[in-house]
């Protein structure tokens, strides 16, 4: 199952901040962190390494996977060589993100790096730069990718080009990982610009529990959910902390009068789409089956709209206790009883939910 994390920027934060950040994450089971060293320079080399280890160490201890993010000019500018990864096990790391590449083969190479550091690679560029690492046949476990974020409001990634880029590596087996951007006020990353922090733009505004449903709605596509920018809410890290990562959670309200059997039905029971898809409705038939011969009486047979959750009556026969979440907006034939609506800011989401593909729903 792909891991939750959270970004933290040593120099803008203090040390028990930060500590308590970690705290918070790791009680909600988040399990890595995402670090910046881009911004670090000779002359404040030695203290922000201290800060750097210090953190560092107190996110290990609590079971968390840190990697930093460099560059050829951090490699330069305190004088590492891609041959040497030493220094960033000594500030605690267990992985670095070259957010600006070699030629392929220094890549290769680190994969193999004493340390056992994981190398992880920028993921946003739709080129052949990992065809190229993978030509020199690097260590395949010790390589993973991550995409960028993007601090400049309309900057975001395009979502087809997210795709190709992301399936440019899971062609290779390779563990991926995306941004997701906090909508509490007053944050910030590792730039002065603060307009937000997704990977893709189409996120920016979106409550950030549902960001992170759009990535495991692509089933397995993104392994790994990072929070890019500090400090998100209690209850943001709670709301993330609690979905599951393995299927799509729906958040809905249902209809005041919904009888217990439709509740249930619509709360408790495991849903999957059907094989056989329609245009119109995704449909999760397990339930008709469970309670074949329980009479579902008409009680709310108003026309459908896109979004909306339906429990089809005794009326339609062998159909009857059908669960369906409509597609789009339809005319009800008087048989259908509307129980419930997905949440709006998440209604978009139905159109990634694939043949056979798992959901469950949740109170909103």
């Amino acid at each position: 199952m792909g891991k939750l994390g959270i970004s933290i920027y040593p120099e803008k934060s203090g040390l028990e901040e930060m500590r308590e950040y970690i705290d918070l994450a790791t009680n909600n089971g988040f399990d890595r962190i995402f670090t910046c060293l881009l911004s670090v320079n000779k002359e404040d080399k030695d203290e922000l390494v201290e800060k750097f280890k210090n953190i560092n160490d107190y996110a290990s201890s609590k079971g968390m996977m840190v990697v930093a993010d460099v560059s050829p000019k951090v490699f330069s500018d305190l004088n590492i060589s891609y041959k040497d990864l030493s220094f960033f096990k000594e500030i605690g790391a267990h992985g670095i993100r070259l957010d600006m590449g070699f030629t392929g083969n220094e890549e290769s190479l680190m994969t193999f790096n004493e340390q056992g550091l994981m190398i992880e690679i920028n993921m946003s560029n739709n080129t052949k730069y990992v065809d190229l690492i993978m030509d020199y046949m690097p260590n395949k476990e010790k390589l993973i990718g991550c995409h960028n974020f993007y601090p400049h409001n309309y900057s975001g990634l395009n979502y087809d080009h997210f795709l190709e880029c992301t399936n440019n590596f899971k062609k290779y087996g390779l563990r991926t990982a995306a941004f997701i951007t906090t909508q509490n006020e007053n944050t910030f990353g590792p730039w002065p610009v603060t307009d937000g922090l997704p990977t893709l733009e189409m996120h920016r505004e979106l409550p950030m529990d549902v960001q992170a449903k759009h990535y495991i709605a692509l089933n397995g596509l993104i392994d790994d959910i990072i929070i890019s920018n500090c400090y998100p809410t209690e209850d943001e890290i709670k709301k993330l902390g609690s979905l599951r990562r393995d299927l799509v959670t729906f958040d809905v309200n249902l209809v005041s009068d919904i009888p217990e059997i439709e509740e249930k039905i619509v709360l408790n029971e495991f849903h999957f789409n059907r094989g056989d898809i329609s245009d119109n409705f995704i449909r999760s038939t397990q339930s008709r089956v469970k309670y074949k011969g329980h009479k579902f009486d008409i009680f709310n047979p108003k026309d459908i709209k896109k979004g909306d959750i339906i429990i089809e009556s005794s009326e339609y026969g062998h159909y009857a206790g059908e669960l369906q979440i409509a597609l789009n907006d339809m005319k009800n034939s008087g048989k259908s009883n509307v129980v419930g609506r997905i949440k709006e800011e998440e209604i978009f989401l139905l159109d990634y939910i694939k043949p056979w593909q798992k959901f469950v729903f949740r109170r909103g």
